[in-house]
């Protein structure tokens, strides 16, 4: 049983693992800020936080338990001058975990850990990636999209202005096509009495 056990193992004997969350508290001290996993973010924030609360008042013996744990004569240095400087008279708090989604190789979890001090600006786009609205909201945007279109769009009362007088045009013309049919018949009506009087004046031959 586990009880009364603070913190994860990260799959790693205690000795390994020690050594893991010095390796990372001497590059976030020395960066300012560094990419890992969830777990590793999580179980480095309880460790290097103390260590940061000790560099606010530079004594010798401070600086010999913070170099217990990091074990980097310029990482120390650095952390009691310029970091303890910039804390300030901050309470705690001194780190930042943005999740930054899955890593394409194996899926982890990749998380970015931070001083906050030396970012005071909190990204946009953080938290748990949740919209907060539900499935049926998401098709908003795009009924947006929609709606700004039919606007570009023209409108029914013109498309139908438009139809109609293409209409109007097609039954303009069948009826000009209509009276010059009819006033064709008409001539050939009127040319075909002549016709049949000249043939009925010719002489009848005998049989």
């Amino acid at each position: 049983m586990r009880h009364r056990k603070k913190g994860k193992k990260l799959g790693r004997t205690s000795p390994h693992r020690k050594r893991t969350l010095q390796a990372l508290s001497n590059a976030l001290i020395e960066n300012k800020k560094i990419t890992t996993t969830v777990a590793k973010a999580k179980a480095l924030r309880p460790f290097v936080e103390p260590l940061i609360t000790r560099a606010k008042e530079d004594t010798e013996h401070n600086r010999r338990q913070v170099f217990r744990h990091l074990q980097n004569k310029e990482t120390i240095s650095e952390l009691f001058t310029e970091v303890a400087d910039r804390v300030g008279n901050r309470p705690g708090g001194y780190t930042r975990i943005i999740k930054l989604g899955q890593r394409s190789g194996d899926g982890a979890e990749l998380a970015l850990i931070e001083l906050v001090d030396y970012n005071d600006v909190q990204p946009s786009g953080t938290g748990s990636g949740r919209s907060g609205g539900t499935r049926r909201g998401s098709g908003k945007g795009r009924r947006d999209d929609r709606d700004a279109a039919s606007d570009d769009a023209p409108s029914d009362e013109a498309e139908s202005v438009g139809t109609e007088d293409a209409a109007d045009t097609a039954t303009a013309e069948a009826e000009a096509d209509d009276a010059e049919d009819a006033a064709d018949a008409d001539a050939s009506d009127e040319a075909s009495p002549d016709a049949d009087a000249e043939e009925g004046d010719e002489p009848k031959s005998n049989g």
